[in-house]
């Protein structure tokens, strides 16, 4: 078994630079420390320190010792963290930012039946498709869509979309339905804000630039003017999905079609996520399709 004396002395030394600061913040006599450090470098063979009637400083194998013992208290701090906090329910303020369209349709309704089970939470909940600076604005959670960029961030997978390209009757029934990914520069294709549209061909991703009359950042504009036979649109399935289940619109290419996108719940990088944080996230993870 391995032996825990000295080593909480020990780490509160080498962070203080002094012993009778660690005594006083470990609430303990100074000739305490001092006896168990002395105790731990006897049982390590190791000096530790090097001591001065000034100063107190971490040796080579002291700096090396306090970085794996520091780790293990951190980790042992999580632990206590995290079995409190599983006992805590979700309170206070939460603020969440989300896309748009996909905010209002997936997320709010969720977030409305979460935010009815736990009366101390409040929820401040922006949809935006600009993708803003969490710790600067504030932001203790943001769903995200698709690639993530920002590394310093941690990410959870929730769920996945679909594009899907689709036209309506009236339009394919004028204009003939493309069958190869080069027939689309024939057509009127009605863009968001990419200039191109993803497919997988023979197992590759791949981008193509696309063209047409109708240019629009918002995906409800796209999708009425698909509904009104103006051109082909390529869009995420929970805006065409119960139009294609209709036969309002009608897939195309889907031989082409690209791999599923993350649906992310991300959030700072800290230790050990809140509360509030993490029961909403899991959530999500759990009610969304």
């Amino acid at each position: 078994m391995f032996n825990w004396e000295g080593v909480s002395e020990f780490v509160a030394v080498a962070e203080k630079e002094s012993f009778t600061a660690a005594a006083k913040q470990l609430g303990i006599s100074t000739a305490q420390v001092s006896r168990q450090v002395s105790s731990l470098e006897s049982r390590l063979a190791t000096k530790l320190f090097y001591r001065t009637t000034r100063k107190v400083a971490v040796t080579e194998a002291g700096e090396i010792y306090y970085q794996h013992c520091r780790q293990v208290l951190d980790g042992l701090e999580n632990a206590e963290r995290a079995l409190s906090n599983l006992q805590s329910a979700p309170r206070g303020k939460l603020k969440i930012t989300a896309p748009t369209t996909y905010g209002e349709s997936k997320i709010a309704p969720l977030i409305n039946d979460f935010v009815s089970q736990y009366s101390d939470l409040a929820v401040h909940c922006t949809f935006t498709n600009q993708k803003v600076d969490l710790i600067d604005s504030g932001f203790d959670l943001a769903i995200r869509l698709g690639k993530l960029e920002d590394s310093s961030m941690m990410a959870k997978r929730l769920s996945s979309r679909r594009l899907y390209v689709c036209a309506s009757h009236d339009y394919l029934s004028t204009h003939g339905e493309p069958h190869l990914i080069s027939e689309l520069e024939h057509h009127n294709c009605l863009q968001g804000t990419l200039e191109y549209w993803r497919f997988q061909d023979n197992r590759q991703e791949r981008s193509v630039k696309i063209h047409g009359r109708l240019n629009y950042n918002s995906g409800v504009a796209l999708l009425d003017a698909a509904l009104k036979g103006l051109g082909i649109v390529q869009l995420p399935d929970y805006y065409v999905h119960e139009h294609i289940q209709s036969g309002e619109l009608i897939a195309l290419l889907e031989n082409y079609q690209p791999s599923d996108e993350g649906v992310w719940a991300l959030y700072p990088h800290n230790r050990h996520l809140s509360p509030k944080v993490r029961v909403l996230v899991d959530y999500l993870s759990e009610h969304l399709d």
